[in-house]
């Protein structure tokens, strides 16, 4: 970067606080903020203060950004944007990996807090490439040589249990938009396209189950892979401040927003950057699924 901007480490494993300077200004280098969210996992710039147009121009120097969603309408004036107004829908307290329902999942996500509790609302990350580091190597070499199926859930940015705020018209369209998206196999174990490191890419919020192991086999391993790497020792928890501009390498992290909040007013705005399709430890890539004794569980 430049002088002026100080970096701090968050955990002893991964995160860090960068502050000291403004993004965009004279002298950002963006490839070495991508470096830093590459090496660190995740990012927390303070004292930002982004508009719409300006986080969509973050994003657009670390990369392409995509479309919102998939499926959920951007900003009207910003299609890049995901608005996620806990007021409307846009709480999602389960663990996840933003999108990984589709071949190439989104590489890194840029996400601006614009108006959250004095207490409550925290959004937490967990380190998905240490909780790999940390598995016996029995189980890295077998899981290494696995794939597992990500399908969008119907409804599932939208809290657990469902949120209320959702009327019956948009659920029904959601869900019914949802069905229209195609199953697609992952490697359990991604080998990062530009680290080399290894990580866990199975996630709560999207993946079924495991290919070729029976249902008993699968959801176990699945349960067993999910609490190992939700332990406090591979996990970091953010606290909002006004300015916080956070982003992460979504190719090793999940996250969950906490639904502690109540009725308090939440907004945020996520902008994802375009990802390369998932290859694993034995070179097997990421493609849609259509033979349904793989994808239905």
């Amino acid at each position: 970067m430049t002088h002026q901007w100080t970096l701090t480490p968050i955990t002893g494993t991964f995160g860090a606080e960068l502050i000291g300077g403004r993004i965009g200004a004279p002298g950002f280098e963006a490839a070495s903020l991508l470096s830093l969210v590459e090496e660190h996992l995740l990012l927390v710039l303070r004292d930002q203060h982004l508009t719409h147009a300006e986080q969509v121009e973050v994003a657009r120097a670390l990369g392409e950004p995509t479309p919102a969603h998939p499926v959920v309408p951007g900003h009207p004036d910003h299609p890049e944007i995901l608005v996620l107004d806990g007021a409307a829908g846009g709480r999602n307290a389960r663990w996840h990996t933003d999108v990984t329902f589709i071949p190439a999942p989104p590489a890194a996500s840029v996400l601006v807090g614009d108006s959250f509790p004095v207490a409550g609302g925290d959004t937490m990350w967990a380190d998905l490439r240490t909780a790999y580091d940390r598995l016996t190597p029995a189980l890295q070499g077998a899981i290494d040589q696995l794939d597992a199926v990500h399908r969008i859930s119907p409804l599932a940015y939208w809290g657990e249990p469902f949120d209320t705020a959702l009327t019956l018209d948009i659920a029904q369209q959601l869900f019914d938009d949802a069905a229209k998206v195609p199953p697609v196999v992952h490697p359990v174990v991604r080998v990062h396209p530009s680290t080399g490191r290894k990580s866990l890419f199975v996630n709560p919020g999207f993946t079924s189950h495991i290919v070729g192991l029976s249902r008993i086999e699968s959801d176990n391993l699945l349960r067993l892979l999910y609490e190992h790497s939700a332990q406090p020792e591979f996990q970091l928890r953010h606290r909002w401040r006004k300015g916080d501009v956070l982003i992460w390498d979504n190719r090793a992290t999940a996250h969950y927003a906490v639904d502690d909040y109540g009725d308090t007013e939440r907004k945020m705005r996520r902008v994802t950057i375009r990802g390369t399709k998932p290859v694993g430890p034995n070179g097997t890539e990421s493609h849609i699924v259509s033979d349904p004794l793989v994808s239905v569980r």
